[in-house]
């Protein structure tokens, strides 16, 4: 249609549907929830346009009631996604670990920077229980989740590290006034950072609405300007002070730009992320790998060659910078163990087949271990070719085959034959380790 003839509604239409697309990335990447002010901004924006959309005469024209239907349909969908992000099931479980960590702040924490508790290792291990828990939940690779996870792990990630530096570093004394004339402000100041570190840690977590971080960041920069005011050269003892508490200062306004870091840069996204694009490499390579073993005519030819460029694989690994984000730990912990599952599964193939080699006479109950250990080495094949979840067919039916190995081994009596104790306690930790890799191939966890 001639853009300079076309109708009136046709044009309102496309002016609508131009406003609504301006704010779909913000739609689509919305991770708050339904009380949140912005969830309320796109809401009321996108119920605007829906009624704006009403509002076009159609003419009776058939062109301009498809036109309208169309813009109307977008319009909804978009409204149907704010929704689903604001009250998707992981983004609730999301906020209720929050909360928990909320609570224990509230409960422990903020009362230890007003001079009352003291931290514990309990609270310590609260944290990272925390944490780890928060890792796990499933994102599922939607861009929402991803974000909503990222944010929250920030800010407790950051009240797990000012917690740290209080348990792992002695506070610095002040020194004696006589000492320098600087000193004075220097203490001053440090009183004041002492203080600051729980309002900080209660802003994060939303427990204290009588700051703000714009707030905070004036009277931190505050006291770094009138540390900067000091004269400390040829002072080491006094230098090293003032150091220490200008670095102290530079941590706490770190831990305020959390917010704004968060949503300026993609690093919630970590598709991109160097250490994630490294892991990613060495599974590209392990599953080549294991695709060429498994499927190979004469596995034992690959044994030595295949194990070695395994175990080589671990090392890079170990190298990935975890940047203290926990999602890159767990990524590589995940692909720790694929690597280490299939160099196991070599080394049980390979030992199943030098005994095919050596017969001798043995004893019963410890040639029905190997009987075992044979089973769960077709057993442990097949969960390496799994790719599914826990409601597939398959998930359910191996599950079945490693839980009668079990039961079989349960059954067994060693009768004090050492090397069929031995070979009962490999054969169930292997049993077990099958189960625990099923559960991990098939929780669909995605960084």
């Amino acid at each position: 249609m001639d853009m300079g003839n076309q109708p009136p509604s046709i044009t309102r239409l496309q002016e609508i549907q131009k406003e609504v697309k301006s704010i779909e990335q913000q739609v689509l990447s919305f991770s708050g929830l339904s009380n949140d002010k912005n969830y309320k901004k796109l809401e009321r924006i996108l119920t605007k346009q829906l009624f704006e959309i009403d509002f076009v005469d159609t003419e009776g024209k058939g062109d301009i009631q498809q036109a309208r239907k169309r813009a109307a349909q977008e319009t909804e969908h978009l409204l149907k996604e704010l929704e689903q992000n604001a009250n998707h099931p992981h983004r609730l479980e999301i906020q209720n670990i929050f909360k928990e960590a909320q609570a224990l702040v509230k409960e422990k924490i903020v009362p230890f920077y007003s001079g009352g508790s003291c931290i514990t290792d309990e609270i310590e291990e609260g944290i990272q229980d925390i944490i780890l828990r928060l890792t796990h939940v499933k994102t599922g690779g939607k861009i929402s989740l991803r974000k909503a996870r990222y944010h929250t792990l920030a800010k407790i990630c950051a009240v797990q590290e000012i917690v740290e530096d209080c348990m792992k570093k002695q506070p610095s004394l002040p020194l004696s006034e006589d000492t320098h004339p600087s000193v004075a402000k220097i203490n001053s100041v440090m009183c004041e950072v002492n203080k600051t570190r729980g309002v900080v840690v209660a802003l994060l977590m939303g427990v204290d609405s009588r700051e703000t971080c714009k707030h905070l960041f004036c009277e931190l920069s505050g006291l770094l300007a009138d540390l900067d005011a000091l004269y400390v050269c040829g002072h080491t003892e006094i230098r090293n002070y003032w150091r220490e508490v200008v670095e102290d200062i530079n941590k706490l306004l770190k831990y305020l730009d959390l917010e704004e870091e968060a949503d300026t840069t993609h690093t919630f996204d970590l598709r991109y992320n160097h250490s994630i694009l490294k892991i990613e490499k060495v599974l590209k390579r392990m599953r080549e790998i294991k695709k060429e073993f498994l499927q190979a005519q004469n596995p034992p030819e690959l044994y030595l060659s295949s194990k070695t460029e395994l175990q080589a694989l671990i090392s890079p690994l170990d190298e990935v910078s975890l940047e203290r984000n926990p999602c890159i730990q767990e990524a590589r912990r995940r692909a720790v163990i694929e690597v280490q599952t299939l160099i196991t599964h070599m080394d049980l193939r390979e030992a199943l087949e030098k005994r095919k080699q050596l017969p001798c006479e043995e004893h019963p109950s410890h040639k029905a271990v190997w009987e075992v250990l044979g089973n769960l080495s077709e057993i442990q094949e097949e969960v390496l070719s799994f790719d599914g979840n826990r409601t597939d067919k398959n998930y359910i039916w191996l599950e079945e085959l490693l839980t009668k190995q079990l039961l079989a081994l349960d059954a067994m009596d060693p009768q004090g034959e050492e090397r069929c104790k031995a070979a009962w306690k490999q054969a169930v930790k292997l049993a077990q380790n099958i189960l625990s890799y099923l559960d991990l191939k098939s929780d669909e966890w995605e960084y």
